[in-house]
């Protein structure tokens, strides 16, 4: 068999990939498994964004080669959004580039900024992919911890304590996955400060505000942010359209441009249909919001009762599609995810994926029926 390369080394499969093939398999034989463990929205976009594309299969250009770039229209929409939901500028020319999900968006921006051995700031705990792309770069992954005491935000004072001189990229997520944590104004202010401080190029990565959140927020809404910083977002949470693969990064021109260099590479534009289903979906009024959230809202009152029932604790401040909880004492995370999965047929993520800062945590998701969440209450 052909060698491998070296930077595979440095990675593993990602843990869900790895660990559904277990849950798929006690599902094949027979086990009634209720799975609270991803992020994968189970209900569907808004009607009109469907609509959309079905009605765009027909236009003469739909099945052609697309712009590297994203229809000018969907770039608009985008300006559009942030405009009405962020209060901020975006210049829909220069300062957006569409893309095949924001995942996609991780990998583009390490290749268009890192160089081997350049030091990348990443949450711990955080979302595991930050860290696998700075490693297949070759890029030197750097920890910072977070923790409940300082509400999972980054303790700044503790960073200016490092050598940071190689350091030129930070990763942050607000709110955060998988905590829920938010952040506020003055939080990313503060950020936005200590990268331009450090000549740091910081990327928040932002695809759950909207989901239980009132007051979303984008880092480049704060003033001069645009010097330092990227932002990433998604239609997969906001708009139940994972399974689409519509993101967006957005910030200077100059930034934007380094990350079209390395796009036009690697794909042919995205699919016409797609984006006319995504500018429908960036046109929804404020009642899609609230009656998803609605939905949330009733399904994240029975997880709590849930994780109450497992002698979890959790913080009814956070945020998000997911409710991060405190694991019984005296028990490792994997340990206690096992343990309900054999014995409950009850499917969670053990917190120690995200970071060792998540051992002793568990996170349950939002992306299952009230019926199920009513019988995995039921089953413990």
């Amino acid at each position: 068999m052909m060698e491998v390369a070296d930077r595979l080394h440095s990675v593993q499969e990602y843990y869900f990939s790895k660990k559904l093939k277990e849950v798929h398999a006690l599902q094949a034989a027979g086990k009634p498994i209720i799975n609270l463990g991803i992020g994968s929205p189970d209900l569907p976009p808004p009607s009109q964004v469907v609509k959309a594309l079905t009605d765009s299969l027909t236009h003469p250009t739909a099945h052609k080669y697309q712009s590297y770039q994203g229809l000018p229209e969907l770039r608009q929409a985008i300006a559009d959004f942030y405009k009405a939901h962020y209060y901020t500028h975006i210049n829909p020319d220069a300062e957006v580039l569409p893309l095949m999900g924001s995942k996609e968006g991780i990998m583009h921006i390490s290749l268009a900024f890192l160089n081997q051995g350049d030091g990348v700031l990443i949450p711990n705990p955080g979302y595991p992919t930050y860290a696998a792309v700075t490693k297949l770069v070759q890029a030197n992954p750097i920890t910072y911890n977070l923790d409940s005491s300082n509400n999972w935000l980054p303790n700044i004072a503790e960073l200016e304590q490092q050598d940071l001189s190689n350091v030129k990229l930070m990763w942050i997520s607000y709110p955060h996955m998988p905590t829920g944590a938010k952040a506020t104004r003055a939080d990313l202010e503060q950020l936005v400060a200590f990268a331009k401080k450090h000549n740091i190029l910081l990327v928040n990565d932002n695809p759950y505000s909207f989901i239980l959140n009132e007051t979303p927020l984008s880092i480049l809404s704060v003033k001069g942010a645009k010097e330092v910083c990227l932002e990433l977002n998604s239609l997969s949470k906001t708009f139940n359209m994972a399974g689409w693969r519509v993101g967006m990064v957005l910030g200077s021109s100059q930034h934007i441009q380094a990350i079209l260099k390395v796009k036009s590479n690697m794909d042919s534009g995205m699919f016409y249909g797609l984006q006319k289903g995504a500018i429908a979906a960036l046109k929804c009024t404020k009642l899609w919001y609230s009656s998803l959230n609605s939905i949330y809202e009733k399904r994240r009152q029975l997880v709590w009762q849930l994780a109450t029932k497992l002698n979890c604790t959790f913080s009814k401040e956070a945020s998000g599609l997911f409710v991060w909880a405190k694991a019984p004492e005296g028990v490792t995370s994997e340990a206690f995810i096992d343990t309900l999965l054999i014995e409950k047929s009850v499917f969670i993520t053990p917190g120690i994926i995200f970071g060792t800062q998540g051992e002793g945590y568990v996170r349950f998701s939002l992306c299952a029926s009230d019926e199920d969440i009513e019988e995995a209450i039921a089953r413990v």
